[in-house]
């Protein structure tokens, strides 16, 4: 295999288009595969790069990646083989649609010198890793309560549920703010638009420290809504990701007073935080260039991946159908 870092994206999808033009631009791009061989061959003409099968990628002597943004289902039999051929691979969020699986694909990666990176894009995100340096530094006090959500009108799956399609980016960066995995996971789900296949749900989870989180996903919502709220003891960090970039993420300030036995809340003022802005995938796509370059441990490896669809699976397993 040669030593130059050439990647090949697999799925030119909605999502995989973007990570196409990321790695390009980038000067790693060397193919693309795709079963809808008319859109492969758009991009392979638009970068001038190879258009190959997937049996021919992972053969290829001269592709040392394989970026995965196929179908979750795919993900682990398609994985297992590019690693078996010993490639490095970037696997789009989830990492397997149970744990069974992602135990094959850890198994695979044990037994070949290669690295997994999932593409959990939040960890990445400038205004995350902020986040976690503030929550850290215990600038916002003792964690209480994380509250997410991951709203939106459309983008609906038929394959896989709602928990599935929207949850692993919130469950990840949950997961790191607290630094545990939780005790209690449990779920209330909707199905509206096709029977068996969750739209809404809301995941509750517990954790040994006392702290608590709620994860709210649909994708048969009125209003987009794509928020991280972050509660200590002494503030509140607001992430919203619909909003433009310097108001992204802003610190709500209070105190809890005690007062004649009654419970009262001091609030202050909003303050935002100026972040230099930073295309997140970008960063991403550096980072698995990085893995490959430095020979550096992936940010979310394996182990990352596991923890997030062990929580998926527990919320699955939990399902309280409200329907």
């Amino acid at each position: 295999m040669t030593n130059k870092i050439n990647l090949a994206v697999v799925g030119c999808g909605g999502w995989g288009k973007n990570l196409i033009r990321n790695f390009f631009e980038l000067g790693v791009l060397f193919s693309v595969c795709d079963e809808n061989d008319k859109i492969a061959k758009k991009y392979s003409q638009k970068y001038n790069i190879k258009n190959l099968s997937f049996i021919e990628t992972i053969n290829h002597p001269d592709i040392s990646g394989v970026v995965l943004a196929v179908p979750a289902q795919l993900h682990s039999p398609m994985a297992i083989k590019a690693i078996n051929k010993g490639k490095h691979v970037f696997i789009e969020k989830p990492l397997s649609t149970n744990m069974e699986e992602a135990i094959m694909i850890n198994n695979a990666l044990k037994k070949n010198n290669t690295k997994l990176m999932v593409g959990h894009l939040l960890q990445f995100h400038p205004i995350f890793k902020k986040i976690l340096r503030i929550v850290r530094a215990g600038e916002i006090g003792k964690l209480l309560y994380i509250k997410s959500s991951r709203l939106s009108l459309g983008k609906v799956r038929s394959k896989e549920d709602i928990v599935w399609s929207f949850a692993p980016h919130d469950v990840s960066m949950i997961l790191s703010l607290v630094g545990e995995d939780p005790d209690i996971v449990s779920t209330n789900s909707i199905s509206i638009l096709k029977k068996g296949i969750a739209d809404i749900a809301n995941i509750h989870m517990q954790f040994k420290s006392g702290l608590k989180s709620d994860v709210s996903v649909s994708w048969f919502n009125a209003n987009k809504e794509v928020k991280l709220e972050v509660y200590g003891s002494n503030g509140i960090l607001i992430f919203d990701d619909t909003k433009t970039w310097n108001e992204k993420l802003a610190i709500h300030p209070y105190k809890v007073m005690y007062k004649n036995k009654e419970i009262e809340i001091e609030k202050s003022y909003l303050k935002y935080f100026q972040i230099p802005e930073e295309e997140p995938l970008k960063i991403e796509c550096q980072h698995f260039i990085n893995i490959q370059k430095y020979d550096i441990e992936p940010l979310t490896d394996i182990k990352e991946g596991m923890r997030v669809v062990s929580v998926l699976s527990a919320a699955s397993k939990s399902y309280k159908d409200l329907t």
